[in-house]
């Protein structure tokens, strides 16, 4: 297949890059490098520095001509959503929309969207949450990822587009940056690398669903087939909270270094988990990677890179 990976550079998105080619796809990545890093860029793959929104991206879909769409590109951060709507909308809904538009005038067989579990059911009624869980989402980020699951309703039930939702809970792994809803973990690797403590906010007990960005590229392996549609959560089904998160690298970095508290975050999520119980009785994914080992793999990438390069994380 001939694949488009939008946000391809990125964290989640140069994994999937990777793993798309060793399954022999061509693959053509687009992302303007905001967040993204071009050395993370497969070299075997076709890659174009544009925005969503600029108006040479149909000049790459008619010279291209895809199959298969992967979309990863966004605006990530939960913190800016809030501070910056207006912005994160025109990232993450119109050009969402224009990409959608593109796929259908060019004949798109396949559209796979990188939605948000946690950030999308917000304050939930039960633990973990599946696919048919209220929508609640807290910020400008969640509203986003929603808005463009109507719209995905909407190409697929008018123009035929073949689309997969995947709900991601919190991603962690090698390339990480600070920035995601699970940024928590590469934040943590700095500060240890730099013999800081991990710095808590609020007494730490609040919990997230964090799971494997190799996991996750499996998913979207799956989410690849030709008769893969719907949409499904992603995620462990577990809650683990930040102070576990903190022990682990502590662990994993075997430097004696006690957590520090700082003041909780106004209106941060308390609790966060999402039930994949779908998604393994339709397609046979499930997590395989556990946190602990997960974790301590990730702090052993930021470690083994230059210094300074990980100081700017």
């Amino acid at each position: 297949m001939n694949i488009l990976v939008t946000g391809g550079a990125g964290f989640i998105g140069s994994h999937i890059v990777d793993a798309y080619l060793a399954e022999g796809h061509r693959v053509v990545v687009l992302d303007n490098l905001s967040t993204g890093k071009r050395e993370q860029v497969h070299p075997d793959a076709v890659f174009y520095d544009r925005d969503l929104i600029d108006p040479a991206v149909e000049d790459i879909f008619k010279q291209e001509k895809f199959d298969a769409v992967n979309h990863h590109a966004a605006q990530i951060s939960v913190t800016q959503s809030v501070a910056d709507p207006a912005f994160d909308a025109e990232i993450n809904i119109l050009g969402s929309i224009k990409l959608l538009k593109l796929a259908t005038s060019y004949r798109v067989r396949k559209f796979i969207f990188a939605s948000t579990g946690g950030a999308l059911y917000g304050k939930q009624n039960s633990y973990p949450a599946d696919e048919e869980h209220p929508k609640h989402p807290m910020s400008p980020y969640g509203i986003a990822k929603l808005t463009v699951e109507r719209y995905l309703d909407y190409f697929q039930d008018n123009y035929k587009l073949q689309s997969a939702v995947l709900r991601y809970s919190n991603v962690y792994g090698p390339r990480q940056d600070p920035h995601g809803e699970a940024g928590v973990v590469a934040i943590f690797c700095r500060q240890l690398l730099q013999d800081q403590p991990p710095v808590i906010f609020g007494d730490g007990e609040q919990t997230r669903d964090f799971v494997s960005v190799f996991d996750v590229v499996a998913a979207n392996l799956k989410a690849l087939v030709e008769n893969f549609q719907g949409t499904y959560n992603v995620g462990t089904g577990e809650e683990t909270s930040v102070n576990t998160v903190a022990s682990f690298l502590i662990e994993a970095s075997g430097k004696s270094l006690a957590p520090k508290n700082d003041p909780p975050r106004m209106g941060e999520q308390l609790r966060s988990c999402i039930d994949y119980g779908k998604f393994k009785r339709d397609h046979g994914w499930q997590p395989a990677q556990s946190l602990k080992q997960g974790l301590k793999d990730t702090f052993d990438f930021f470690a083994n890179r230059h210094p300074m390069e990980a100081n700017r994380e």
